[in-house]
């Protein structure tokens, strides 16, 4: 198991990261709330760490705080609930409003994440009750930029690999671009969007 990454931000693509440790490139999925508090490219980071081990792929999850990690793995030991799912709701909420939303059985406020129907909101608020990590506050964002998308086809990616559907995602992108905006501001704006619909 690969408990955490130090290295130096490669390369970024929401939700993606690659981090170069010592000459190797370690591709990193990542929520965007961790996704947003990462270093410009080039600069050091730090990553606690998932591995994901199925038969066609090895796949690495990086999380910023250990609080999201923690709540990453209570989440895809919900039945239903696997780590494209578990990335969307830690995009779509911060760790201490999920924690209240499963205090508070809000099947409603649940719903409105991608990839969470009404069974899968009331199974976790079942299952998550006696599991909840401790809460903590949320990261400073920093921002992002990319070189191969504008910041439009930018946040409709990150919103396709968090679990929206390709039209729906560039229908909540379109709804909030701004010409002027970055992809960091397009991607927030699309899911606090997402979250009062």
């Amino acid at each position: 198991m690969i408990g955490f990454l130090r290295g130096t931000v490669h390369e970024k693509q929401a939700p993606r990261v690659v981090i170069d440790v010592n000459g190797v490139g370690y591709d990193v999925e990542t929520p965007m709330s961790s996704f947003f508090s990462l270093p410009a490219t080039g600069e050091l980071v730090s990553l606690r760490t998932h591995l994901v081990v199925r038969e066609d792929a090895h796949i690495l999850y990086g999380f910023v705080t250990e609080h999201e990690r923690a709540l990453f793995r209570s989440l895809i030991k919900v039945n239903g609930v696997g780590p494209k799912v578990a990335l969307g709701i830690l995009s779509g909420v911060s760790v201490n409003d999920f924690c209240l939303w499963i205090s508070d059985s809000n099947v409603a406020a649940l719903v409105k994440l991608p990839g969470i129907g009404k069974k899968t909101a009331e199974r976790l608020i079942i299952d998550m009750r006696d599991r909840l990590p401790e809460q903590t506050g949320s990261s400073t964002p920093l921002s992002f930029s990319s070189q191969d998308k504008s910041p439009i086809e930018e946040a409709i990616s990150a919103l396709v690999a968090l679990g929206y559907k390709p039209q729906d995602a560039e229908k909540r992108v379109r709804e909030v671009a701004d010409e002027d905006a970055n992809s960091e501001q397009i991607i927030r704006s699309a899911l606090q969007s997402a979250a009062k619909t």
